[in-house]
C-alpha cells in the first residue's frame, strides 16, 4: 500500500490500534477540504499494532481530544517535506465541549447554552473524568 509523504501539514502517529476513527470523528476532519489519510493497524515496535492520521493542510489539532481519546498519541508537524516539530499528548486535566454529561437530571440537559466541562479526578489507574455540575463519571 502506498500513501503519498506530505509536504505541509500533520501526523498522528502512535494512535492505540482502533482509535483512529474516534480521533477522525472527534476532530471533525470529515469536515477539511485536504487530503486526509487513515492508516489502520500499522506494524509497530513500541505498540504492536497502531493507527496513524495524515493530514495534507496545517490544521489546528485540539490535543484535549487527543488526549483523552489516547495519551500516548505524538503529532509530527511537516514543512516543505520535512519535521519541524514533535509534540507529545498529554491527559488534559479539563474537557470542555468534547463529551456530553449523560445524566437526564444534569442541568446541562435543560440548559443547553451552558457548556459540557469535565474534569479529571483520582489518581494513578483510577482517573476518570467527572461533569462538574452533576459529578456524573463520563463513559469513555
Amino acid at each position: 500500500m502506498n500513501i503519498d509523504s506530505i509536504k505541509n501539514g500533520i501526523v498522528i502517529d502512535h494512535i492505540k490500534a482502533g482509535k483512529g476513527m474516534k480521533i477522525y470523528n472527534l476532530l471533525e476532519l470529515d469536515r477539511l477540504d485536504c487530503s486526509v489519510a487513515i492508516i489502520k493497524n500499522v506494524i509497530s515496535r513500541k505498540l504492536g499494532k497502531k493507527d496513524i492520521i495524515k493530514i495534507d493542510s496545517d490544521f489546528d489539532v485540539d490535543l484535549d481530544v487527543l488526549g483523552y481519546v489516547d495519551p500516548g498519541v505524538t503529532i509530527d508537524v511537516i514543512r516543505d517535506g520535512t519535521l519541524v516539530e514533535k509534540k507529545k499528548v498529554e491527559l488534559p486535566t479539563t474537557l470542555k465541549n468534547i463529551i456530553k454529561c449523560k445524566n437526564p437530571r444534569c442541568i446541562t440537559s435543560t440548559e443547553q447554552e451552558l457548556p459540557h466541562i469535565f474534569r479529571l479526578t483520582g489518581s494513578g489507574d483510577k482517573k476518570v473524568y467527572r461533569c462538574i455540575y452533576c459529578e456524573t463519571k463520563a463513559e469513555k
